[in-house]
Formats: structure tokens, sequence, C-alpha cells
């Protein structure tokens, strides 16, 4: 058999071609012995020629239509059409041939039974000759799997998975008690609590989700009663991201953080997403970042006048202005995209760009929010961060910019970090601006980490795993709350249109996660164990490497309870204290002296005055990396040679 199996095409199809012509005048020998009962062989001389005929007929059919260029292995259930259609042909033909040469008058029975017999010989000979190469298919290279969901996803999903020779799916489980025992393509539908008898029978490996409508909560449900076998699991995409509505190998994918969330969006608002957009001249800072960049994607596709990208990076700049610039031509958007490499300090810059392009939105989401990077580098935290946001705040009012929203983070709600204070303070700036102005509506909004932003857990966790481990935790107990990318860009743009002056807007996170069962459950999704003491044959090491520098245990997003709905379910508004802008003001030159003179001790203190929430988690002697710092006199003089 490996011998055949090894040889070229053309002659497999003349063998499978001799072998028909072979076996069909013998089915039509067993039709006419079927209609007269009897092996008479006078009888059967008189049906010799059409006997002779038959595969002169069907051979040279079945190589018009096609049925010689299947290939076996891959063949499904479109092939009985074509079954049927040649030996339809083939057997007029053949009863044409038995009237015109008035060779005997020949009974319609023995063509009847002859065409039903052909039928069952060529489609059953194919289907077999198919499974018997899908079973060799199935060595040790082949994954064997288990598709749960017995639907017509899980049948498209199963007839992919024999095409692509990767994988064999050997057992089918779904809820539906009424689809337990029958069988889909040859396969057994099983009840989903019979998972770990069927792996240790059938050798599985992996389990598929086909069922691309159900929701995200339901979702992870699955995913709950699938996470104690330990094996590994991948999933469909919604129903809406398929191409035509049908599921392909390619359509697969691992799990991801956001399925293990089970969080269902909330379909936005078109109204909010447009009305600081559409037709307007819009300015995202930070436009390369995570938060920032998506931002662009979905600004522009409200159609804007004009899309300003400000982004300090040259290389993420680029990035997103040549993916901008693509996307505006395949969705045939007339925006005009203009980016600028620069920083929101340069108070000159600023002004020339929000007069030149006469800046409607303002979207501004560069900062620098590494925790215990900028709790060594304070200062320059400090100057990002609270001056930065100063001086945008200060040129957006006197270009008469209608809205300005701020990006804020769950890490300004009673800080322990520098970080988190110097986003309070922005915040606080510009609640001290809405309260002096009104051509000029600040708001802010808060919200969690963000799944796939650069320092997130989540792929450093994916990393660690794929390299056999171990998983750096720094606490057991530390929790956090997480949200994908898209949906937060999504809200803040529907957020921002919602803002009066001064609002502080938090986005509904959900339920915080602890981070230590995230970490387990990549692993048993991923088909793996937790090495510990009661799991000493586990693969994967968790190593508690202790809160870093200014980190906290849980994350707030309300300072106090203080809080109340909008017209999205997603979105609250928070009453928050404030400063009023002359005694804030005063604080902020203050703040700024101590940052020029590289007074730490004073700057901490500054901090703390001004955001009465924070509460340094780290001593004087972490606060900062020890450097030796020329003195402030020859910092002047250096900065005066520069002029």
């Amino acid at each position: 058999m490996e011998f055949l199996l090894a040889l070229p095409r053309f002659k497999k199809q003349l063998i499978t071609a001799l072998v028909d012509a072979i076996c069909l005048p013998i089915t039509f020998i067993l039709a006419i012995w079927l209609r007269y009962d009897t092996f008479n062989l006078a009888l059967f001389s008189q049906y010799f020629w059409l006997i002779i005929a038959v595969p002169f007929v069907a051979v040279p059919i079945f190589i018009r239509i096609g049925l010689y260029h299947a290939v076996i292995r891959y063949i499904d259930q479109k092939i009985i059409g074509v079954v049927l259609l040649g030996v339809t042909l083939s057997v007029l033909g053949l009863a044409f041939i038995g009237i015109m040469t008035h060779v005997i008058a020949p009974s319609r029975a023995v063509f009847g039974i002859y065409w039903a017999g052909a039928l069952l010989y060529v489609g059953a000979s194919r289907f077999l000759a198919r499974a018997y190469l899908v079973g060799v298919d199935r060595n040790e290279d082949v994954v064997k799997i288990a598709i749960y969901g017995a639907g017509k996803a899980g049948a498209q999903l199963a007839t992919a998975l024999r095409s692509s020779g990767e994988y064999a799916c050997v057992a089918f489980l779904d809820d539906n008690k009424s689809l337990h025992g029958s069988s889909i393509a040859g396969i057994k539908v099983s009840a989903p609590d019979t998972l770990d008898q069927l792996i240790k029978r059938l050798n599985i490996k992996e389990v598929m989700l086909a069922m691309p409508s159900i929701s995200k909560a339901r979702q992870k449900q699955v995913l709950d009663q699938l996470e104690p076998h330990k094996i590994r699991i991948k999933v469909t995409p919604s129903i809406r991201s398929l191409v035509n509505g049908e599921l392909r190998v390619q359509d697969i994918r691992d799990v991801e953080i956001e399925d293990l969330l089970g969080r269902d969006t909330v379909e936005p608002d078109a109204r909010l997403l447009s009305i600081c957009i559409s037709g307007k001249n819009v300015l995202v800072t930070g436009a390369g970042g995570s938060i920032g960049s998506e931002l662009c994607r979905q600004i522009l596709a409200q159609r804007p006048a004009r899309l300003v990208l400000l982004e300090m990076s040259e290389f993420a700049l680029y990035a997103i202005e040549q993916e901008l610039s693509a996307l505006r031509l395949s969705a045939q958007v007339d925006c005009e995209i203009i980016p600028f490499l620069g920083r929101i300090h340069d108070a000159d810059k600023l002004s020339k760009i929000f007069r030149s392009y006469q800046i409607n939105t303002v979207y501004h989401a560069a900062a620098y929010k590494h925790v215990p990077l900028v709790e060594h580098n304070p200062i320059e935290g400090i100057r990002n961060n609270v001056f930065g946001t100063l001086l945008l705040a200060q040129a957006a009012m006197a270009a008469q910019v209608n809205h300005f929203v701020l990006i804020s983070t769950d890490k300004a709600v009673r800080p322990t970090n520098v970080m988190g204070a110097t986003k309070r303070l922005a915040e606080l700036i510009l609640q001290a601006y809405a309260r002096r102005q009104t051509a000029t509506r600040f708001c802010m909004v808060r919200f969690g980490n963000v799944l796939g932003s650069s320092g997130s857990v989540v792929p450093l966790f994916r990393k660690q795993i794929m390299q056999g481990g171990p998983i750096t935790l720094t606490h057991p107990e530390i929790t956090r709350y997480f949200m994908t990318i898209p949906e937060a860009a999504q809200l803040v743009l529907q957020a921002g249109a919602m803002g009066e002056g001064g609002d502080v807007f938090v986005l509904d996170m959900g339920e915080p996660v602890r981070i230590i069962d995230l970490a387990r459950r990549m692993v048993h999704l991923c088909g793996l164990e937790v090495k510990s003491e009661t799991s000493p044959e586990g693969t994967i090491e968790i190593n508690h490497v202790g809160l870093r520098p200014g980190e906290k245990l849980y994350e707030e997003l309300l300072i106090g309870d203080n809080v109340e709905g909008t017209s999205h379910p997603l979105i609250m508004r928070a009453q928050e204290s404030e400063i009023p802008w002359d005694a804030l003001q005063l604080s902020l030159q203050h703040l700024d002296h101590a940052c020029t003179s590289f007074d730490h001790e004073r700057v901490r203190a500054l901090l703390r005055e001004l955001v009465v929430e924070y509460e340094p988690q780290c001593g004087i002697e972490d606060f900062i990396w020890q450097v030796k710092l020329p003195a402030p006199a020859t910092l002047t003089q250096g900065a005066a040679l520069l002029h």
C-alpha cells in the first residue's frame, strides 16, 4: 500500500480508472442477476455487448466531469453531486446504446438497479478510501483534537482540519444532550464531562472551540469548564469576524486574555463617537503609543477633516503614520494626516500647531506610565506628565480648542507612586482650568490596564511560558483591572463627547483579576501544569519576586464614593476634590523650581501637598537612582551656553 501511495498522481488516477473499468461491468452483471434472479448464461449473453460497453461509456464521462481530479483524502460531501451526475449520464448513455443498436429489448429495471448499484460503488469506494488514507495520516505527527461545538461551525472546522493534514478530529463535544451519541462526519458526539476519559482513550492533545456565535460570557464559562483538564485550548473568532461565515483552519487562534475575562462589549453610540471628530481637526499626543495609536485608528474611521499626530519616538510616529495612510486609502477617507516629531514640552511648537491647523479636539495620551521607571526618574515624570499637560492645556485654551480629553489611569486614585501622583496632578490642573473658562471643555477618562500595551504582564507571561518558565510574579495577592485597547479607545471617544468641563469619567472595567490566577490559567490553557508543592510534576514554576518600587497590590478607579451614571452603561462620572487655580499655580511654581534644582526631597513633599491622597510606598533612598548630578549653578551655565 505504501508503494501505491508513493506513486505519481497521474498513475494513481490511471489505477482508479482501471479499477472502475473492472468494477462497473461487474456491477452491471449483478444488476442483471438481481432483475432476473438467475445466473442464466444465455441471458447474460444477450447483454454481452452492453456489459463490454459499460467502462467505455462510464470512464470517459467520469474523466470529463473531473471525478478523477478529486484528491481522495480531501474529498467531502460535495463529491456526491459529481458522482450522481457521472453515474446518471453513464446509465443514460448505456441505455441509449442499447436502444439504438437493437441488441435486445432491454429491461428498464436492469438500468435502474445498475444506476443504484453504480452510485453505491462509486461513492462508497471514494469515501472508504478517504477513511483509510485519513487513518494513515493519523501518525505521531498529527495532533489529535476534540471540537467543542457540534453545530455547523464544528462540522466546517472538522472538514477544514481534515484537509489541512496537521490535525485529526477524533471527537465532538457538545452541551446539547440530544446530540450525544450521534455522529458527524463519522465522528461521535460526546458530553463535555467525558473529556477526561476521551483524552486518555483517544490521546487528545487539544480542544478547539467552534462556537463563533456565543457571547464572551458564555465562552468564559466553557473555558472555565475546560481549564481543569490542563489541555491546550484554541478558539474561533466571533461569527462577524469570519469570511463568508465559513470557518477555516487559519481562523483558529490561541486563547487570549480577553477570552478569560468574559467581557461582552457594548455597542458604541455612533453620535457620541462622531460629535467631536467628524469634519473636525483633531490632535492626538502620544500618537504612536498603545492607546494613542488605537485612538488614531478609530478617529480616522469617524472621518475627521485633519488628523495631527504628535509623538516623540521617531519609529513609533513613522509606523502609525504609514498605517493610517494605508487605512485612509483603503477606506477612501478624505482626511489629511500630519505627523509631528516632538515633545509636549515645546510651548512654541504647540502654539504653532494649534493655530496653523485650527485644532478643534485634543486627545492627550502622551505620558510616562511605567511605574518603576518613573519612580526612579521622578523629575522627568513630573516634567512630562504634569508640566507637559500644563503647556498643552495652555496652548489649547489660547487657540480656543473646543474639547480636550486627558487619558488618565486608575493609578491616579490614592497613588503610592510618582506616576500615579503626576497623573492625578494633571487631572487637578485641567479641573482648575475648566473652572476659569468655558471655551475649552476639559475632561479626564480613567481606566486600568489595557491588554497588549507596552509593559503588560500578558505578553510577558506568554513569552515565559513558551520558554518553559519560570513565570515571574511580583506578589501572590496582586490584582488588576483589564480592558482591551480597542474597547478602551472607543469608550474614551464617547466619554470625551459627554464632557461639560472638569469632568472625571471612569470606565467600567468589570471585576479585578488576581494576577496569579491569570498566570495559572494561561499555563493550564496551554496544556501545561504549574509546578508547586502539591504538583511537583508540573513544568512551569511561578516565582514571586516582590512588589516593584511604587507598585500597589490593588488599583482603584474612584477616590470617593460620589459617582453617577451617564447615558452610556460603561461610563461613569466621578465627583472628585479640586484645587482652585490661584493656589494650584503657586504650588506648581514651587514644584517647577524644585525640579530645576533637583531637590528630590522637596519634590516629594510638594507632590504630597498637592495630591493629598498620595502615600509614597518607597523611602527617599529608593525614590531616585543615586547619581551624581552637577550643581544647579553648573546646569544654569550649561544652559546659557546652549543659547
